[in-house]
């Protein structure tokens, strides 16, 4: 089962939803209600996704924040923060004055973030807020680095999201995506195919009721922009030194910006 049958043309999302076209002004509230169904099974949901490879790919991308394990002030962004994963990740590689704000859109989302930072101790480190990544609800030039994983491609308008990104930075912040992204290897194309089509949808069902959210899902990361595409995003929204890492040979990947 390749690519070329299972999905159209990388497309964006503003007036997608998964393979369907929707209203534009109706995308963020079918995004929205999928984030709230699979709240508490969320973690769960991202090792079906990734078959647990999510777990290696967060530690890198936490690496390569680069925060410090001094006593040096620092300040992330992590929006579409979910339930916490790379806060708290962050918060236990990094010194006692790194601190962060996780930002979501769901109130559900953010609900189980809480419960898993309070139960890490880090309530004094990381400050949960709702908002939107294309409105975010924070001064201009504020934060040391911006984070987003697993959630740029739930965005109505990424370029709105990442001019947000480069507004909320200070200069010489940096910018890191991890995000599902074009498998590049022969071969093992085809197996995360068949993974993604066939297997995902039959555990999401067995496990947590419903293929609905699952499906959705597989089929929003075939919309999203190529590596190549989403860099040119990234630089349109006035970043410098944009650079791809492809983690598994492009099923995810990590791209990086910084505000200069």
């Amino acid at each position: 089962m390749s690519n070329e049958t299972n999905s159209p043309p990388h497309a964006g999302t503003a007036n997608t939803f998964g393979f369907r076209t929707v209203p534009e002004t109706e995308r963020q509230g079918l995004v929205n209600a999928v984030f709230s169904s699979v709240a508490s099974r969320y973690d769960l949901m991202n090792d079906l996704m990734s078959g647990g490879l999510h777990r290696l790919w967060k530690a890198d991308f936490v690496g390569m924040i680069g925060a410090p394990k001094a006593d040096r002030a620092f300040q992330l962004l992590d929006v579409a923060g979910g339930t916490g994963d790379i806060a708290i990740r962050y918060a236990e590689a990094s010194g006692p004055n790194a601190t962060a704000v996780l930002c979501d859109i769901s109130p559900e989302m953010l609900a189980e973030g809480q419960r898993k930072v309070s139960a890490k101790g880090f309530d004094n480190r990381i400050r949960l807020t709702q908002g939107n990544a294309e409105a975010l609800p924070f001064p201009s030039g504020t934060f040391d680095a911006y984070t987003i994983a697993f959630g740029i491609r739930n965005v109505t308008h990424i370029e709105a999201a990442l001019a947000e990104a480069h507004r909320v930075l200070k200069i010489g912040g940096r910018f890191l995506c991890l995000e599902f992204s074009e498998c590049q290897v022969p071969l093992l194309d085809r197996i995360y195919d068949f993974h993604s089509f066939e297997v995902i949808p039959r555990l999401g069902a067995m496990t947590a009721g419903s293929a609905d959210p699952y499906r959705y899902l597989v089929e929003s990361i075939r919309r999203f922009p190529n590596q190549d595409a989403f860099a040119e995003m990234i630089r349109g929204a006035g970043f410098e030194r944009v650079s791809v890492r492809n983690l598994t040979g492009g099923i995810a990947a990590i791209h990086s910006g910084w505000k200069i």
